[in-house]
């Protein structure tokens, strides 16, 4: 099937691609997905709280014009003392709120003395419940705080916390294996190669992009020469040991690339081969029998690392459980933009020059690894439009 958008062709492989398990993880889960909901163990706040630094009174107090004594004190962390009939008492922010009292007025609104206060005109509009956080205002015992699905970050640390989630379910990391494949690619060397070999950038870009994420574990980077046969057992042997396979080179229409036929002997399943963009285009992405998936990206720098971060990233967010695993991106505008005549979706280099406002980076094709080192990131233009934007932004 042809499809004229990427997240399309994202949606259409998703389907059949398996979730990996869950295990529950005690320490080192920021980043990762968390797989199940974290449930309030009790109402927060815990009681009702002063949400100022002031006094706890009752309303009938409004009605005085004397002073009016200070006969207790609310301090956070401590339990609240009992509300007086004919005074007041003083309170800190997040303290209990003594039972009985009627609301907080804030220490601006009163004239402090040694051990009274009169209340100033402007708090003669407090109303009941006034500067109190009630409890189980924020959440109720028992209630859904966190959802399935969320990448942890600080903030959700912290009301794990607040809700004693020491040790939450988690999914297990995404196992990747990537394979480079191409007999004119070498090893990483710092020695200058011979003028028809060249030096496996593709593993660097796309570890070092998976790398970013806790809940993405590298396998191993291993590189495959063109033999049908070799290529064929060892994707066969690395999905023993892997969740997903992200190849690149061997997808286009050549003598030598034999990634698509190898796929589809091990029972893989080709869902799409080849979308409208630019660079990539014979990109191919596809899901063995059991949901796991295999990845082939072009073999070109540009095209390999464009692919990886716009095409297998998503894709290894779905496997990890994540929810929504189609990114919401930034846009950015872009200077000097130039027209886009192509009738392809533009995944084009651009620089960040302040916030906002990016310029292409002028690239000599998907091999020019020296326009890719500038880059920050692309942007994605549809096919047949141009300007400024916004357009949507991918950074490295």
């Amino acid at each position: 099937m042809k499809y004229t958008f990427p997240d399309e062709a994202l949606r259409a492989l998703s389907t059949e691609l398996k979730t990996v398990g869950i295990e529950p993880l005690e320490s080192n889960n920021a980043g990762r997905i968390l797989a199940s909901p974290v449930i309030a163990d009790r109402d927060s706040p815990a009681a009702d709280v002063s949400a100022m630094d002031g006094y706890a009174i009752r309303l009938t107090h409004l009605r005085s014009q004397q002073a009016l004594p200070v006969m207790g004190e609310s301090a956070a962390g401590s339990p609240a003392p009992e509300m007086p009939a004919d005074g007041v008492v003083r309170i800190f922010t997040g303290a209990i709120v003594p039972a009985g009292s009627d609301a907080v007025v804030k220490r601006e609104d009163t004239e402090e003395f040694e051990s009274e206060i009169r209340l100033r005109p402007t708090a003669a509009t407090l109303s009941k419940g006034q500067h109190i956080r009630r409890a189980g205002e924020n959440a109720l015992k028992g209630s859904t705080v966190l959802e399935p699905g969320l990448e942890i970050n600080a903030a959700h640390k912290a009301t794990m916390a607040n809700f004693g989630c020491s040790k939450p379910d988690v999914y297990k990391p995404v196992k990747v294996t990537i394979l480079t494949t191409g007999d004119e690619v070498g090893a990483f060397q710092k020695e200058a190669p011979l003028p028809w070999q060249l030096r496996n950038s593709n593993g660097e870009s796309i570890a070092t992009l998976l790398a970013s994420k806790n809940w993405i574990s590298v396998v191993s980077v291993e590189h495959c020469a063109d033999d049908r046969d070799l290529l064929r057992d060892t994707l066969a042997s690395r999905l023993q040991t892997s969740d997903a396979i992200l190849m690149t080179g061997g997808v286009s229409m050549g003598d030598y690339d034999y990634v698509p036929d190898v796929i589809r002997d091990i029972g893989g399943k080709v869902v799409f081969h080849g979308l409208p963009i630019r660079p990539g285009k014979p990109v191919l992405g596809a899901a063995t029998e059991t949901g796991k998936l295999v990845m082939g990206l072009p073999g070109n720098p540009v095209s390999a690392t464009i692919g990886c971060q716009r095409l297998a990233m998503p894709l290894l967010a779905r496997v990890s459980g994540k929810k929504l695993w189609l990114p919401h991106v930034a846009k950015v505008r872009i200077q000097n933009s130039g027209e886009n005549t192509i009738p392809l979706h533009w995944m084009r280099l651009v620089s960040m020059k302040s916030n906002g406002v990016a310029e292409p980076v002028i690239s000599q094709g998907s091999g020019d690894l020296v326009s890719l080192g500038k880059s920050d990131g692309f942007i994605e233009i549809p096919p047949g439009l141009s300007g400024e934007g916004p357009w949507p932004y991918y950074p490295w």
